[in-house]
């Protein structure tokens, strides 16, 4: 007798969905790299203007250490800002959540400055920080800070009645009701802002790796453009995608293992 027909229904379902969860994603992306194979042979358009996959390939061996150098260099950027990012947001949405006053007055400040587009803040955080790795840090903050915020008030404030009534019956501390209730309801909507922030993190860096060229593979492909060697530039998008796919799926890793019973509650 098949051995898959003996397992129980839930279970093969949920060894598909792995499975497709696996498939779908490797496909797409062959899928994607296919389409834009055939539209460069198609079309023959010429690599200045569009590359093949071969050519930028072929970027990335000519020059592999200094390209894997200037990702790490990026990749630091974005975990160092990201971090501070995630402390500060949890910290300040706890407080505007706990503090309605400041909530009230502070939070049309916090939206007033999210609007100002960060590449138009990039040269000034050169102007004000100087050169180097710390005005890319700050840019990193700054476009990761307010999604967190968001999101995890949005969590705090999701808390169900039935368990804020049931902790009060239990003469629950407003320190425990935090905690143990209204704190693990809201790890959910966290990690959304977490994984919206952690892909604006990596757009962050790279903008303002590109407003103040030094290290990292925004400088690449300010240097790139500037010797007409699209390949190379391509090569750096490539990389940056990896990354951004990697840390993204990394948050998601995480929140599977941290708040499993989510998905049980949400279907």
């Amino acid at each position: 007798m098949n051995s898959r027909a003996e397992l129980p229904q839930p279970q093969r379902r949920q060894g598909s969905s792995r499975l497709s969860n696996i498939l779908l994603p490797v496909v797409g992306t062959v899928g994607s790299i296919v389409v834009w194979w055939g539209i460069t042979v198609v079309f023959d358009i010429d690599s200045f203007f569009l590359p093949a996959p071969p050519d930028v390939i072929e970027a990335f061996s000519r020059e592999p250490v200094y390209m894997l150098q200037e990702l790490w260099h990026t990749l630091y950027e974005v975990l160092v800002g990201f971090g501070i990012a995630l402390a500060a947001g949890l910290a300040i949405a706890v407080l505007l959540t706990a503090v309605r006053v400041i909530e009230r007055a502070t939070m049309p400040l916090f939206v007033a400055l999210n609007s100002i587009p960060k590449a138009a803040i990039a040269p000034l955080l050169v102007v004000w920080l100087g050169f180097g790795t710390t005005p890319k840090v700050v840019m990193v903050v700054l476009i990761c800070f307010f999604p967190i915020v968001v999101s995890t008030m949005a969590g705090l404030n999701s808390t169900p009645a039935e368990l804020s009534e049931l902790g009060r019956s239990m003469s629950a501390s407003w320190g425990q009701m935090f905690v143990k209730v209204r704190l693990r309801w809201a790890l959910p909507h966290v990690f959304v802002g977490l994984k919206v922030a952690i892909t604006l993190a990596v757009v962050g860096a790279i903008v303002a790796e590109i407003a103040n060229p030094g290290v990292g593979l925004g400088s690449v492909i300010v240097i790139s453009g500037s010797s007409a060697d699209t390949p190379m530039a391509f090569a750096c998008i490539a990389l940056l995608a990896v990354m951004s796919v990697t840390l993204f799926y990394i948050i998601v890793l995480l929140e599977r293992l941290t708040v499993p019973w989510a998905r049980e509650i949400t279907g």
